[in-house]
C-alpha cells in the first residue's frame, strides 16, 4: 500500500519536477548531468518543465548518475508513465534464499562481536549472540517485534542510560540519520528520525570534554555490560550494484572491539 500510494503522488507530481529535485540535491547543473547522460542541457531543460517525455532508458540512466536510490528510480519510471524496473522481494521469499543465508552465516561467524542485519529504516531483521548480549535487561516492551535498532539504543529505558559517552553517540546516530533522509527521502525515515530525537537524554547522560582526546581511530560505542565498560568500532557494509529494492535497502553493521579488553571479555563471555 505504501509503494502504490508513493507512485500514485509521483505520477501526479510528474517525472520532470522529480528530476529536477534530484538534481539539485545532487547539485548539479543541466549541463554537467547532460554531459555525464551524453545528452544535452536543452533536452533536460525540456524534461524538467515538461515539454519533453524521456524515454525508459533515459530515466534509468539519469537516475544512475544521479546516485538515486533504487527505490525512488523506480517512483521516476511510473512518474514518467512507465512500469517499475526494480522488484521489491520479501527477505523471505524462497528466491533470496542464499542471500539470507548468508548474511546469518556471516554474523554468525562474526561471533563474539556484535552483528546484526537492518532494513532502510533500521529494523533489526537478524542478530547474533554479541546483539542479544549487549540487549540483555531491555524491557520487553521495547524487544517485541518489530525490533528497531535506533530506537533500542536511543531510547531511555534501552541502551541510552548504559551508554558512556551517550551525547556523541546520540549525536553521531543522529547525524548519520539525518544523511540518509536527505538522500532517500524517506518519510518513515523522518518519522523514526522525529520520534529518537525527541527522546530524553538521561540526567546525568556522561559525555567527553571538548578538550579531552579521544584514544581511538574513530568514535567508539562505550557502553556498560555487567561493570564493564566496552568499546566498539561501527562498522556498516551494504550490497555492490543491487537491483532490488529489498536488497538495496539492507545493511549488515558489525561492531569491531575498539580495545584488548573489550577482545578478551568477549571471548571470556561468548566462547
Amino acid at each position: 500500500m505504501t509503494a502504490l500510494m508513493s507512485g500514485t503522488a509521483a505520477t501526479a507530481q510528474g517525472v520532470g519536477p522529480l528530476l529536477r529535485a534530484w538534481r539539485e540535491r545532487r547539485r548539479v547543473s543541466q549541463l554537467e548531468l547532460a554531459l555525464r547522460a551524453d545528452s544535452s542541457a536543452r533536452h533536460i531543460s525540456f524534461i524538467e518543465t515538461g515539454r519533453s517525455r524521456p524515454s525508459e532508458e533515459m530515466v534509468l540512466r539519469l537516475a544512475e548518475h544521479l546516485d538515486v536510490p533504487v527505490r525512488e528510480r523506480n517512483a521516476l519510471l511510473l512518474a514518467a508513465g512507465y512500469a517499475p524496473h526494480y522488484p521489491e522481494t520479501p527477505l523471505d521469499d524462497p528466491a533470496l534464499d542464499a542471500l539470507r543465508e548468508g548474511m546469518e552465516r556471516l554474523i554468525r561467524g562474526y561471533e563474539p562481536y556484535p552483528a546484526l542485519v537492518v532494513d532502510a529504516t533500521y529494523h533489526v531483521l537478524a542478530a547474533n549472540r554479541g546483539i542479544m548480549m549487549l540487549m540483555e535487561g531491555v524491557p520487553e516492551h521495547l524487544l517485541e517485534p518489530p525490533l528497531n535498532a535506533m530506537r533500542l539504543t536511543l531510547h531511555p529505558e534501552g541502551l541510552a542510560p548504559r551508554i558512556r559517552n551517550l551525547r556523541e553517540w546520540r549525536g553521531h546516530l543522529l547525524a548519520q540519520m539525518e544523511r540518509q533522509i536527505a538522500l532517500h527521502r524517506s518519510e518513515p525515515l523522518r518519522a523514526l528520525y522525529e520520534e529518537v530525537a525527541a527522546y530524553p537524554v538521561p540526567d546525568g547522560a556522561p559525555g567527553a570534554e571538548p578538550d579531552e582526546p579521544v584514544p581511538y581511530f574513530a568514535l567508539p560505542m562505550q557502553v556498560e555490560h555487567e561493570g564493564r565498560t566496552l568499546s566498539f568500532i561501527s562498522s556498516i557494509s551494504t550490497f555492490n550494484t543491487p537491483m532490488d529494492v529489498t536488497v538495496a535497502e539492507l545493511a549488515i553493521e558489525t561492531l569491531l572491539p575498539a580495545d584488548p579488553a573489550t577482545v578478551k571479555y568477549l571471548h571470556t563471555l561468548l566462547p
